[in-house]
């Protein structure tokens, strides 16, 4: 299998992000995680994601509780396809709500509606707020043997995945 380049693993990124529209948000719910369906968009790499959340929703109350969030993006399974191949991300950090006098909210409102033009009418509701997730590591899958980790320090740095294990004895 050859090495895939960090610049084709984000080109990999960027595919699975254009074509999955939602993710599981995980919040914790009583020291458990919590997962919620949620649509999002991407700031310029994978360390910040913006969600549009109700405060009446359970995962908004997590998250007013406990920032700590991890985000799930998986490709939709199908037939045919090996479910134990399918491209998934999951990126880890916290979450803080994106104030509406914050200098990037605007732009970043118009890239949420961009994508999720039926979201428009929410934007009016008082219960809804913009949440930045600072997410400082990732952990992506491309199928069997490409596993790829990258942390905020150096987001356009992918690493293979390295597994460490003890040496197998044969008696």
């Amino acid at each position: 299998m050859t090495a895939l380049t960090s610049q084709e693993v984000h080109e990999a990124w960027t595919a699975l992000t254009q074509d999955v529209r939602t993710a599981v948000l995980l919040t914790m719910r009583h020291g458990r995680p919590f997962g919620s369906h949620v649509p999002y968009v991407f700031g310029s790499d994978w360390t910040s994601a913006y969600l549009h959340l109700s405060r009446l929703a359970l995962h908004t109350q997590h998250l007013l509780t406990d920032p700590h969030v991890s985000l799930f993006i998986a490709e939709p399974d199908g037939p045919g396809k090996n479910p134990l191949a399918l491209r998934r991300m999951n990126l880890q950090g916290e979450a803080a709500i994106l104030p509406p006098d914050a200098s990037s909210y605007n732009a970043i409102k118009a890239h949420y509606l961009a994508r999720f033009p039926q979201a428009e009418m929410m934007f009016g509701f008082s219960d809804f707020a913009l949440w930045e997730l600072r997410l400082e590591d990732t952990h992506f899958v491309l199928g069997f043997g490409q596993a790829f980790v990258s942390t905020a320090a150096t987001p356009s740095r992918w690493v293979h995945q390295q597994v460490d294990r003890p040496p197998v004895r044969f008696t």
